[in-house]
């Protein structure tokens, strides 16, 4: 059976990836929702305004709504349905996403409620992240106690004596 913790990075790895495929096809078509499509566009135009670098280095609205959409689906794909290392790239270069999109929020001046969906999908992915880099626990090992040249097994690893349960 699988333990919790991989049980645990499953789930979340689904749920964070599946999201951000949702959030990234909305920034590249309207076809899922004309009106947050629109929204979105309103937004990315108000990034770039307040930042006039990224307008000196060529980046119009168009194109960041896009790359970031297009990180978001690709990312999301890999944290869906890719396993082993790739997902936690992807869910590195995501959290990275995350904090890019607050600091814009920030810098436009939006209220919480616009961006409060920002901090909890960052804080999901901090999780998995935490949780996934963990090292998986290991049977604790037979532990020997040298006693005046006698090795003997620890006393709560005893084994049990005839007759009698081990109560744990």
């Amino acid at each position: 059976m699988a333990s919790p913790r991989t049980i645990t990075i499953i789930a979340l790895s689904v749920a964070l990836g599946l999201f951000f495929v949702f959030m990234g096809t909305i920034k590249l078509t309207p076809r899922l929702s004309r009106d947050a499509y629109n929204e979105m566009k309103q937004a990315y135009k108000s990034y770039v305004r307040a930042l006039p670098m990224l307008k000196k280095m060529g980046v119009s609205s168009i194109l960041l709504r896009k790359s970031i959409g297009a990180l978001e689906v690709a990312c999301g794909i890999v944290m869906t349905l890719v396993p082993g290392r790739p997902k936690d790239v992807a869910n590195f270069l995501l959290l990275l996403l995350v904090l890019a999109v607050l600091f814009f929020h920030q810098l436009v001046g939006d209220p919480l409620k616009r961006y409060a969906h920002a901090l909890v999908f960052g804080i999901l992915l901090t999780c998995r992240l935490l949780i996934a880099r963990q090292p998986e626990e290991q049977p604790p090992e037979k532990r020997i106690l040298s006693v005046n040249g006698d090795e003997q097994p620890l006393i709560h690893e005893a084994p049990p004596e005839k007759g009698k349960m081990k109560v744990s």
